[in-house]
């Protein structure tokens, strides 16, 4: 990634451009680079890009859940001295930023969510990883995209090394089952927090179906559609996701 990662404080972070603060919260499997795009597109724009590297395997095991996360982020936001922040999250991303703006909700100006969790999600599909099988895993990482060719062999490494090392494959677990455990419906109509969901038309870990439930319960939602698409619309369709968030950030005077 061309981005170098800053370790200040207890904190491992990107940051690059000067602005209005968009903190990207990566998912359980992804990485910092998986926002590539977005981060070299929105400096451009006038905003300050942060991209927090979360402590997924760093948490003691009884801390390994999405609620310690909402709570490591806001510690994020006060130690960069920042506020009326633009939070967007991927995944398990998505779920921090949920739960993070319910509790925090002077902190957060607008929230975006992609293939996010907190209402429903197929994370481990049927089964969970399989250690040692790299055909499984690399299905695995497949199958979170519509075309088959952005699981990249890095990726698929990457996914193989985590379940393949024990301690990481206990927290990995863990933190989806928190995910799962942690379900937002009932929290969300009370969420004012203007909210901008895009959503891969073909994603099969967090359904279509779950990208309409997410608009229907939040009060101030727009919805947005990214055909032929996966489960990380910012990795497969950079473009159109960048110009789907910077029209909607725009028009909401973000």
């Amino acid at each position: 990634m061309g981005n170098q990662i800053t370790t200040e404080g207890n904190y491992r972070y990107i940051e690059t451009g000067e602005g209005t603060p968009l903190i990207i919260l990566h998912g359980l499997m992804g990485g910092l680079s998986n926002f590539q795009g977005v981060t070299s597109y929105f400096p451009e724009k006038g905003y300050k890009v942060l991209v927090p590297e979360l402590p997924i395997y760093g948490m003691p095991l009884l801390k390994t859940n999405v609620k310690s996360f909402a709570k490591y982020l806001e510690r994020f936001i006060e130690f960069k001295k920042l506020n009326d922040v633009i939070l967007l999250g991927n995944s398990l991303g998505g779920h921090i930023g949920l739960l993070h703006t319910k509790l925090y909700p002077d902190m957060v100006k607008a929230l975006v969510i992609t293939g996010s969790s907190g209402l429903y999600e197929s994370a481990m599909g049927d089964g969970y990883p399989k250690r040692g099988d790299y055909e499984f895993i690399k299905k695995k990482a497949e199958d979170v995209f519509y075309d088959p060719k952005v699981a990249t062999k890095e990726i698929v490494d990457e996914v193989f090394a985590t379940v393949n090392d024990r301690m990481k494959l206990v927290k990995t677990l863990s933190i989806a089952k928190s995910a799962i455990r942690h379900n937002m419906a009932k929290d969300l109509p009370k969420m004012e927090t203007p909210t901008c969901i895009i959503w891969g038309k073909n994603d099969s870990v967090t359904p279509p179906n779950v990208a309409e439930e997410f608009h229907e319960l939040l009060p101030d939602s727009d919805l947005f559609w990214i055909d032929k698409c996966g489960h990380a619309p910012m990795m497969e369709h950079p473009e159109d996701f960048n110009t789907i968030l910077y029209d909607w950030l725009q028009k909401r005077n973000f």
